[in-house]
């Protein structure tokens, strides 16, 4: 069963996309495999001790985005095809570095200076 207890919270951005984005990076890290089962929603609830109607909102958007399938009286589990699981990919991959060149802009370092660190460290991380 996925394990919610390693999701910190923060107050900046509404706390039923922190849960989907968690689950999307526990799939992205290969902790989490189609057809693990999700606590139920009252369980989220406690264990981020969060709203339970917020616990539902964040399974009801999984739910829609094709991510989390939740058959009639039974557990729900994390279902996604070889398709959503490279757009997952993708997403992940796209926030490193939208995160990546926010910091160097912060840090005032031209597109050359990153490109030429960038250049260093991949080298030099294949002599690893």
């Amino acid at each position: 069963m996925l394990d919610f207890t390693e999701l910190t919270l923060n107050t900046v951005e509404p706390v039923y996309i922190q849960i989907n984005r968690f689950v999307k990076r526990q799939i992205f890290f290969g902790k989490a495999k189609k057809g693990d089962p999700l606590p139920s929603r009252r369980e989220l609830a406690t264990q981020l001790k969060i709203n339970p109607n917020t616990a539902q909102k964040a399974f009801k958007a999984m739910e829609e985005a094709g991510l989390v399938l939740t058959p009639k009286n039974t557990v729900s589990i994390l279902y996604f095809d070889e398709e959503m699981l490279i757009e997952i990919q993708r997403q992940m991959t796209a926030d490193i570095v939208a995160e990546f060149v926010k910091r160097a802009k912060e840090n005032k370092l031209s597109l050359e200076e990153v490109m030429e660190l960038l250049q260093m460290e991949w080298e030099m991380g294949a002599k690893e």
